[in-house]
């Protein structure tokens, strides 16, 4: 499907894109002439910058929740763990990951590339313009796919064939989500959830760390909080461009239909504040870990309460569409979510560093 967000630059109009697993922007910027020009203008660029968009590398980011694992199983790694073989583990995890989330985008450009070339913004897309042919695009899924096994092959024999286990199922669940959940209300936002549990059970297992029940916790309802920020952030931005410039929102997204208003502002202030419950009850668990004086860690709860309720009053506004469009864009958030990532990581590694406390 596509998405709309604004863009604050001088001589652009919206961004829109579109996405398998996620549905997310992919950052191809019109102007009004521009929606009504032909799928290609001028010289089309170089197949290479065509495989590259068709591969969203925009979407790699997601596989930092393949680095969560890791980040908190430090505490059970045994004495003497090499910290620098646990971060270009999880790294070649992440990497194996994101290569298999391209892999599943580029077929869900073949499957809908039909319908995208009747449409004003979708024919856009490398297969839908012409730009790729099909045969190419079903090569190259091959050949992220296999980059993907590839990499996975080199991880360390111990975690290696649970990690296969946790991308294979990865990569069933996005297709499956492509073909059938993504039209099926409540099944859409499950789907995508569990894409996010398995990358994070997929980075757990390159290090060989079991993850705990607060960790899958945590991540299931934080992706849950996403994917219904995004179905109420476009819903509150259709609303507002339709008033100020009359954008019609029709047939954007089927599943919307069997969401309403009410819905999705309960569901998505329901999944935030479960989101923060469990994580503040994870941290009062670790309380004699990172004790000094108190529980340091519950430091972190601060940024992470701010960043999650300034993502619900601005995706209330309609001045996002997606929370992880807000992430790229507010500095704000953006800034929250450095100090979390920042105090978290710091706390992880001392604890690491003086023994286990």
């Amino acid at each position: 499907m596509c998405a709309i967000s604004r863009t604050k630059r001088a001589g652009y109009g919206y961004r829109w894109g579109a996405g398998a697993e996620s549905d997310e922007v992919v950052g191809v910027q019109m102007n009004q002439d521009d929606q009504k020009s032909s799928p290609v203008q001028g010289s089309p660029p170089p197949v290479w910058k065509s495989l590259l968009k068709l591969a969203r590398p925009v979407q790699w980011s997601k596989s930092v929740f393949v680095l969560v694992g890791p980040a908190y199983g430090l505490r059970d790694m045994p004495d003497g763990t090499d910290l620098r073989m646990v971060a270009l583990w999880s790294l070649v995890a992440a990497a194996s990951f994101s290569l298999a989330s391209s892999g599943c985008y580029v077929l869900n450009d073949l499957a809908d590339a039909e319908a995208d070339r009747n449409h004003p913004r979708k024919k856009r897309r490398p297969i839908a313009a012409g730009l790729i042919s099909q045969g190419l695009a079903r090569g190259y899924a091959l050949g992220l796919y296999l980059g993907s096994l590839a990499l996975a092959m080199v991880l360390p024999e111990a975690g290696r064939w649970w990690f296969l286990l946790a991308l294979g199922l990865y990569v069933l669940n996005v297709n499956v989500y492509t073909a059938l959940f993504k039209h099926l209300v409540i099944a859409d936002v499950m789907g995508l959830s569990i894409g996010f549990v398995l990358r994070v059970l997929g980075g757990c297992a390159a290090v060989s760390v079991e993850p705990s029940t607060w960790l899958l916790n945590v991540t299931l309802f934080i992706s849950m909080f996403l994917a219904f920020g995004k179905r109420l952030g476009e819903r509150r931005m259709f609303t507002r461009l339709g008033q100020e410039e009359g954008v019609q929102a029709v047939h954007h997204r089927r599943v919307q239909e069997g969401y309403t208003d009410t819905t999705l502002e309960m569901a998505v202030v329901v999944t935030a504040v479960t989101t923060l419950v469990t994580y503040a009850f994870y941290v009062q668990d670790q309380e004699g870990m990172f004790h000094l004086g108190f529980n340091l860690l519950w430091l972190t709860v601060l940024p992470a309460t701010y960043a999650m309720l300034r993502a619900i009053v601005l995706l209330e506004r309609g001045e996002y569409d997606d929370p992880t469009e807000l992430a790229v864009h507010d500095r704000a958030c953006q800034g929250a979510g450095l100090i979390f990532v920042l105090m978290t990581a710091g706390l992880m590694v001392w604890w690491h560093a003086s023994g286990g406390g």
